[in-house]
């Protein structure tokens, strides 16, 4: 992804709300399902790690990007943003510059 891209889609992640909410049980397979079945259905979403939850955002980013095989657009603080394109494309929402 260029950073043309990923400055594109940090753009369109400013106006969607968080999806999910990972807490202090951290990453279970159940999120992990539903990160990836929201990702084929919207694309471009967004997640928020809670206090109680003592991860770093940073590592929770890099493990959901590798088993969802999507792409980490941007982690700041407790928020991350994730991307992967539709795998049908004619249900693709998003089409990067």
């Amino acid at each position: 992804m260029t950073s043309k891209q990923r400055s594109y889609l940090k753009g369109l992640a400013m106006n969607i709300d968080s999806i999910f909410q990972i807490g202090k049980s951290s990453l279970t397979p159940e999120i992990t399902a539903a990160v990836d079945e929201a990702l084929e259905a919207r694309e471009l979403i967004k997640i928020t790690i809670l206090k109680n939850c003592l991860d770093d955002g940073r590592a929770i980013a890099q493990i959901l990007a590798e088993r969802t095989h999507s792409q980490v657009v941007q982690v700041i603080g407790r928020k991350i943003v994730l991307y992967r394109p539709a795998k049908d494309e004619a249900k693709r929402k998003i089409l990067l510059p």
